[in-house]
């Protein structure tokens, strides 16, 4: 079973139960872990052949990691680790139903591979700051980022609708209340803006959230979308007035960091964020200047910012400062990587 079944909120039944207590009990750290000797192998003896500067093992999979760590140990070839989501911080971790044992044994062997390496690499600072836990080996952040050929260079259309558009799946963790409460305060209010927004769900959203809508009677204001090609959602993001990013209403939140942010800030339009405020899609979006960032019960603050948005809207100035977003180009990231690449390998010289 894949445990981004979990991370997706999924209600289970018994066989579902069963797979992830199994899953979890048996194959650790993953499901991959039964190719973890088969692939050490063949990488040793492909090495010895074609002999390189560094290893890089990037995770999840972890079993990953500890393949490089047969190979670091028979070798001793530089060897970062890459961190794209967390091992046992990450937020299903309880969810997986382990036994005593199979705890220990996970996060034995977290430690053990976050000490043997050279190198740590980390999406977000609250991973980094979650590792330090384990292991005082340094700790290096570098997120994930948009290609420069995505940007859009040319002017486009925008809705001619108020729109907020949010792209992507959207379960009971990432039910947006807070924007349900404010579009109700807001008719309540018989403001304006409610002639003129549209709430776009671009994606198949949960029945919760469906249910969520008719609560707060906003059937009219509030469009499902549905699956669509990629190249139309793109299109749904590039031309909405207001980009919502959901952030989930889990424990240990503050370091998820999901991929459609770097997206948004892509498409140079204003991001609504609704998650922890001192996360690390906090951070993004506030160093890049792409947005604002909300508490999940903000409903003052939300309101304040649509009447905002709606005024800047009508006078057609609703804009994101795009002047905050090269950091997190791939071109600037992958410049940062190669940097502590030649540092470990030079290192390794230096010592020979």
């Amino acid at each position: 079973m894949d445990a981004n079944f979990l991370s997706e909120g999924k209600k289970m039944g018994i066989k579902d139960k069963i797979a992830v207590w199994i899953r979890g009990n048996f194959f650790i750290p993953d499901a991959r872990s039964l190719w973890i000797n088969p692939s050490a192998k063949y990488l040793l003896k492909y090495l010895n052949l074609n002999p390189v500067d560094a290893l890089i093992s990037s995770g999840p999979p972890h079993s990953c990691h500890l393949i490089a760590e047969q190979i670091k140990k028979s070798t001793g070839t530089p060897w970062i680790v890459d961190y794209r989501d967390p091992w046992t911080q990450i937020d299903y971790f309880d969810d997986l139903r382990l036994t005593g044992f199979a705890k220990r044994k996970h996060l034995s062997l977290e430690k053990r591979i976050l000490n043997a390496c050279d190198l740590i690499i980390t999406v977000g600072k609250t991973m980094a700051k979650d590792l330090a836990k384990f292991t005082k080996q340094r700790t290096e952040v570098i997120t994930n980022g948009f290609d420069e050929a995505d940007r859009l260079t040319d002017t486009i259309q925008l809705d001619t609708a108020f729109t907020i558009t949010y792209i992507g799946i959207m379960n009971d963790s990432r039910n947006p209340e807070v924007l349900w409460e404010a579009m109700n305060r807001l008719k309540m209010e018989d403001h304006p803006l409610i002639n003129d927004i549209r709430i776009n769900l671009v994606g198949k959203p949960e029945s919760v959230i469906a249910e969520s809508v008719r609560k707060y009677k906003l059937d009219e204001l509030v469009h499902f979308i549905g699956y669509v090609p990629h190249a139309e959602a793109i299109k749904y993001q590039n031309t909405a007035q207001i980009l919502l990013l959901m952030i989930n209403k889990t424990t240990n939140n503050k370091s998820i960091l999901t991929g459609k942010i770097f997206e948004y800030l892509a498409s140079g339009r204003p991001v609504l964020c609704i998650g922890p405020k001192d996360g690390d899609a906090s951070d993004i979006i506030m160093k890049a200047n792409a947005g604002i960032v909300l508490d999940y019960d903000d409903v003052e603050g939300l309101v304040d910012y649509l009447k905002d948005c709606y005024k800047k809207y009508l006078s057609g100035n609703l804009h994101a400062n795009t002047s905050g977003i090269k950091i997190f180009s791939r071109y600037e990231l992958t410049g940062k990587l190669a940097k502590l690449l030649n540092e470990i390998t030079q290192k390794k010289e230096i010592i020979k």
